[in-house]
Formats: structure tokens, sequence, C-alpha cells
């Protein structure tokens, strides 16, 4: 299968949600294309003494609801294309989370994973100085995301600062702790997702004590949804990562399966149940699936095999739309990305208002907060979807962006824009 061009699928999602909503096509014309993309070059001297240039992206898709806020990334496939996608998507879920914030995006065309401690801080802070024109604190403002972590933001932060002379802790978010930070950043997404399933799984199967979930993807986002759904009450009988994974119907623990990954390099190596590769934990007889790995891993081709009743999309993307129209017509309940893995943006949030406001708030109020939106949202986009659409024909996918895309569009109308 041909990976899908994440813009064409990003558009498509937005021509869906305009049309079901009954807006002209103005609407889509503007909402399709972003406000601007800065395509920066970012030109280092490697430690060799070769002079290496990479191409680097920041797109700000829309700022109706206010500053544009979305993560950075560093891959060496990251194309403009899927920079302005990702950015679109940031608006969608800020909007759905209730969030101050537009949509925003950045990228560098590069593999981090070969560069010294030295050529990745030169890389960030000069990355970061060719975009400090258009970010700020009310402005936009970037976050981790594939490959960046806070000891990057830790150098774009003081970049701005340099430039900017001053002191501006609210440019990026998730920082570490002595830079105003908080530690809930670390738990914050996957426990976001353990929340919104919870709240589905009393909706739709009468609770979450027992039922059995499967989750493909034991990195950050994957084990704390794994471990707070355990201690929710659920029953993790399967975990994988990217070298495979082990299904066990008694019940595995998941601090025990990160021990082993983190000693042996996969929980493939646990010592117990049966091991399956990394796609065959999609179709076990459980009755929640979190796929939390990689985007395009539900799709056409083994949508009518899942036999999950509730998927809640821990990852960006990981259903196609064609794998989602067969999971309708069967019944599965999606819980979409832009719901389900809000978390993190929404504790960003909460980090930006902590910085303004000059660190007042603790993890365990910021947790408490985090859990009252995602609780709030669920309900929020379940309720909609039972209001206005047909159960047997949309899923809430559509429920999701809908919300999304008429809170933005309220916003522009309002500002006089269109």
């Amino acid at each position: 299968m041909q990976p899908t061009d994440p813009l064409e699928e990003a558009r498509a999602q937005l021509r869906r949600a305009v049309d079901l909503l009954g807006y002209d096509d103005y609407v889509y014309e503007v909402l399709a294309n972003p406000d601007r993309v800065l395509q920066v070059r970012v030109t280092i001297k490697m430690d060799d003494g070769t002079v290496k240039t990479f191409l680097g992206w920041r797109s700000q898709h829309n700022s109706a609801l206010g500053p544009y806020k979305g993560g950075v990334r560093y891959h060496p496939n990251v194309t403009m294309n899927e920079v302005i996608a990702l950015s679109m998507w940031m608006t969608w879920k800020n909007s759905l989370a209730g969030l101050p914030y537009g949509g925003g995006k950045g990228g560098v065309r590069v593999n981090p994973k070969i560069l010294s401690p030295r050529e990745l801080e030169l890389l960030s802070r000069k990355y970061f100085e060719s975009i400090s024109d258009i970010v700020g604190v009310d402005q936009d403002i970037p976050a981790p995301d594939v490959y960046t972590d806070p000891q990057v933001m830790s150098w774009f932060l003081d970049e701005y600062n340099r430039v900017r002379r001053g002191q501006f802790f609210g440019v990026v978010t998730g920082k570490p702790v002595e830079l105003g930070g908080l530690n809930a950043r670390i738990v914050s997404t996957g426990y976001g997702v353990a929340v919104s399933t919870k709240v589905a799984a009393e909706k739709f199967l009468g609770g979450l004590e027992g039922r059995t979930v499967a989750v493909q993807g034991y990195g950050n986002v994957g084990y704390y949804a794994a471990k707070f759904l355990a201690e929710m009450g659920a029953k993790i009988v399967a975990v994988s990562d990217s070298r495979g994974g082990i299904y066990d119907p008694e019940g595995i623990d998941p601090e025990e399966a990160l021990k082993v990954k983190r000693s042996t390099g996969t929980v493939a190596n646990l010592q117990r149940g049966k091991k399956i590769s990394t796609m065959e934990i999609l179709e076990l007889p459980v009755d929640i699936l979190v796929p939390a790995a990689i985007e395009e891993v539900i799709t056409d081709e083994n949508a009518d095999r899942i036999k999950a009743k509730i998927i809640s999309e821990g990852a960006n993307g990981p259903t196609t739309t064609a794998a989602e129209k067969i999971l309708v017509k069967k019944g599965v309940i999606v819980l979409p990305d832009i719901l389900a893995n809000a978390g993190g943006v929404i504790m960003s949030h909460i980090e930006w208002v902590n910085n303004r406001m000059g660190g007042w708030i603790t993890d365990e109020e910021a947790l408490k907060k985090l859990e009252q939106k995602m609780v709030e949202n669920t309900k929020t986009v379940i309720t909609y979807w039972e209001k206005n659409l047909k159960p047997e024909e949309n899923s809430l996918r559509d429920a999701a962006y809908m919300i999304a895309v008429e809170r933005v569009f309220r916003a522009m109308k309002l500002r006089g824009w269109i």
C-alpha cells in the first residue's frame, strides 16, 4: 500500500467536515491552506570539519482562536507538505480541546541519531534563530515532537532569549522543570488517552473494570496509557513495539513490560504468554485497542479482522479513511487522535499559563485539570455524535472535526476575516 500524502489526507478530512456542516466551498478554500509557511536553510559545521545544509520549515495554519501552537520534529523524511498537514491537524486538535490556540508545526529534515551532541545543539539553535521572527509567547509556541525533547526545547528557549534579549519562558513548552516545565508533561499524553478511553468504556462497554486491552507501541504514550488504564481497572493482555510483542490473556504488568524493554530493547522478551508480531496485536480478541506507534497501521486490508470494540488512537493517524468506513459499519467506536491524544497539548497549555503566572501550579493540580478537560471533551464529542449524526454512517472523528472546524469558522467570522 502506497503511503498517503498527509496534506491530501488532511484536506480530505476537512472537506468531509465542511460538507457535513453544510458550509459553502469558500470555507474549505480558506481552511485548506495555511496562513504562512516559512522555509529555512540551516547550515552548520560538522565535527569532522565538513559543512552541511539542512532544510527546515515552520507552518502556521490558523490563528483565529489564538497563537499558533504545535511541535517541531527532526526526521530524515520530513517534507513541507507533512509539516503543513500537521499544522492543520493541530488547529483542529487545539480547537476541539477548547484551548486558546491556533495550529502550527515545525520540522527539520535531518536524522538526529547520527548527530553528535554539539552538532544537534548547533542545528537546534540555528533553526530556532531562523524562525525567531515569527514565534513568540503570544505569537507561536513550539513544543517537542518526533525526535525532539526537553533538551532541544532548552536550546530553543535560550537561543530565542539571546536573540530577543530577555527572558521569555513561555515561548516553548515541554521544557525541563528547571526552566519552567512540568513533570506532569511526561505522562500527559498517555494519561489523556487512558482518561478518554475510560469515558468511552463507561458509555459503550458498561465500564472499564476487567476490560481487556492491547497496546501497540510501547514508547512514552503506549507505556503510560497501559499504566493508567491498568490502574483504572482494565486488564492489559498484549503489548508490542517495533521488534515484536507478547499476548497473555492472564494479564501483563505494564511496569514489568517496561523493565524488560529497557533492559533488552523490546517487550517481546517478556517471559510469559505468546510471542506475536506488532501487526498481529491489532487483530487480537480484546475489548480495547490502543494503537500508539505509527500512522496507517489500521487499513482496509486488516480492518475487517479487528475484534476490538473501542479503538483509542494514541498515535497520530493510525487509522486510514478507508479502514474507518469498514469499522463504522462494524459498530467499532474509534476515539480519534485529535481527541484521544490531546493530553500533551493540553498540558502544554497548562505549562504556558503557569509560565505566564510565574509558576503557581503543582503537578497534581495540573493532572487534575488535564483529567477534567479530557473527560469534558470526550463527553462533548460523544454527545454531538449521538445528537447530530448517524452512528451507522458517521464516526466520532466526523463529530470531532465538525466541532473543531465550526469553532474555528465562528472565530474567523467574529473577527471579520470571512
